[in-house]
């Protein structure tokens, strides 16, 4: 593809993910979003919870002046303190959900447009169904209340049933099942896909993409270890692209970005967002995997 492929989609990155010092709401938060920020070739940025308000009100100047389109990841915050969506206990389930009720405020003090999450574990097969109806009222709960304060979207994230995370969604079916539940009260409820989940989702590019392409609303692109357990980046850990042992690297990037067009997520024009989810392993430095992230993008963006 010779135009540029900015022009064709905004390029994000996980920030948490890239900076892993910060995943817990502490660290070195305000230095990680500004390497971004400082660095053109982005245009989004996803965060996740800061515990110290102050630096939250530093993070959100700092975004404001920025121009990058901000996401909010809830994702670490449900997975760090086992909050479950589709809890058949209702106590535990409340608590999750006013839980994500407080990151929709700090996602709105960011001034971030999206909030990411993810379902609850899968319950097993006879309670699935239960769970499946039960997720879908407690999305609608948290899409009423961030749509009554003008807050984010709330987007929900698909990923494995059966290897790492093990969650209700899922595989890609389900997640799209939910969204069509939800779409017609709450038109800006949709799916994140993600790269890195496919393997462990045993799914293609295609059959994700495919079924998901109606509620698509964000998009990833990372990497995972599925075939030797004893790999030290073994499951759902978003190692950079192309590691020994790895699932990802330009040929499937350059694949996901060809259904991507065919779907209509990108195109000449269109700024919707993909953005990368890597993380650094042993003494990987962050500045590192940020550029193999890059030159991975561009080599297979030019195979386009």
């Amino acid at each position: 593809m010779e135009a540029s492929l900015h022009s064709y989609m905004k390029v994000g990155i996980v920030n948490f993910m890239a900076f892993p010092a910060t995943g817990k709401g502490e660290g070195p938060i305000i230095e990680s979003i500004e390497a971004i920020a400082h660095d053109t070739f982005f245009g989004g940025i996803e965060l996740t919870t800061m515990k110290d308000p102050e630096v939250r009100a530093q993070a959100a100047k700092l975004l404001a002046t920025s121009g990058l389109v901000v996401g909010y990841g809830a994702q670490p915050v449900q997975l760090g303190n086992k909050w479950d969506l589709n809890s058949l206990d209702p106590q535990k389930r409340r608590v999750a959900v006013d839980g994500m009720k407080a990151c929709i405020d700090e996602a709105i003090e960011l001034g971030a447009t999206k909030l990411g999450l993810l379902s609850g574990p899968y319950p097993g097969d006879e309670d699935a169904s239960r769970a499946m109806g039960l997720l879908t009222e407690s999305l609608a709960e948290l899409c009423e209340y961030s749509q009554r304060q003008g807050g984010p979207a709330i987007v929900m994230e698909v990923f494995d049933r059966t290897i790492d995370k093990k969650a209700l969604i899922g595989p890609t079916s389900a997640g799209v099942d939910i969204a069509k539940a939800l779409r017609p009260q709450y038109p800006s409820f949709g799916l994140m896909i993600d790269l890195s989940h496919l393997p462990l989702q045993f799914e293609t590019a295609a059959q994700s993409l495919g079924a998901a392409k109606d509620y698509l609303v964000h998009a990833h692109i990372g990497n995972c270890v599925v075939k030797d357990p004893a790999h030290p980046a073994y499951g759902d850990l978003h190692p950079r692209f192309s590691i020994p042992g790895g699932e990802n690297g330009v040929p499937e990037v350059r694949e996901f970005l060809s259904v991507l067009m065919e779907i209509g997520y990108i195109g000449a024009g269109k700024q919707n967002v993909v953005a990368f989810e890597v993380k650094p392993m042993g003494d990987e430095t962050s500045a590192a995997v940020i550029a193999n992230a890059k030159r991975t993008l561009l080599e297979a963006w030019a195979l386009l």
